[in-house]
């Protein structure tokens, strides 16, 4: 179920293509970032939070990593984590995956390893511009982190984020420890960064971040 942002101005960026040095095959690209952020977003930042797997989504082992890589950046930026129906802020997390063949056809959309499809957001800004060559033409592997942090009180929007990452199979970063950590790390960086921004950020940039 898609979560509208009314009165989000939404700014086009430039993307780039980034690579890892590695083996012959390997890829892993860049993580494309886009950020939301709400004209009043009182209390963004501070507080209680719970981090909340979106309902929709299936949860299983590889969402729960998600699920907690999130909590743990959330913790860095100085909310105070925590559960219950309490807290100020709730964090909703969706990881979407699927699977892009050596021609770039991309299969359909699973949802938290699952079978299921769904969207996040407004789905403006990712997708658009993410570069699947580099490091041969083998099948590559798309996941997306999005997050919605809302007020508890009201249910308003403060922020939304949504990261995506391309790799190769055999990549580092296709495991979903791996993927979980610098997907977050990424969609944090900088936080809350610009409203309606697209970055794009090389893995190894997020050293010291995970």
């Amino acid at each position: 179920m898609p979560y509208p942002l009314p009165r989000l101005r939404v700014v086009a960026a430039a993307l780039t293509v980034l690579a890892l040095p590695a083996c012959a095959g390997t890829y892993t690209g860049p993580v494309e970032v886009t950020r939301f952020l709400a004209e009043d977003p009182a209390g963004l930042g501070s507080g209680t939070i719970a981090t909340i797997v979106d309902p929709t989504t299936p949860e299983n082992l590889r969402t729960s990593l998600y699920r907690d890589a999130v909590a743990a950046q959330l913790g860095e930026l100085g909310y105070q984590p925590a559960g219950g129906d309490a807290t100020d802020q709730v964090a909703t997390v969706r990881i979407e995956r699927s699977q892009i063949d050596g021609a770039g056809r991309r299969s359909p959309v699973t949802v938290g390893g699952s079978a299921g499809t769904g969207s996040f957001g407004s789905g403006v800004g990712l997708g658009i511009g993410i570069n699947l060559g580099g490091g041969g033409n083998g099948p590559r592997e798309v996941t997306q982190l999005s997050v919605r942090i809302s007020s508890r009180s009201s249910g308003a929007t403060l922020w939304e984020g949504r990261a995506e990452l391309a790799t190769s199979l055999d990549s580092p970063y296709a495991p979903a420890a791996a993927n979980a950590n610098a997907l977050a790390a990424a969609l944090f960086k900088d936080f809350p960064g610009g409203n309606g921004e697209t970055v794009t950020i090389a893995v190894d940039e997020l050293e010291g971040t995970q």
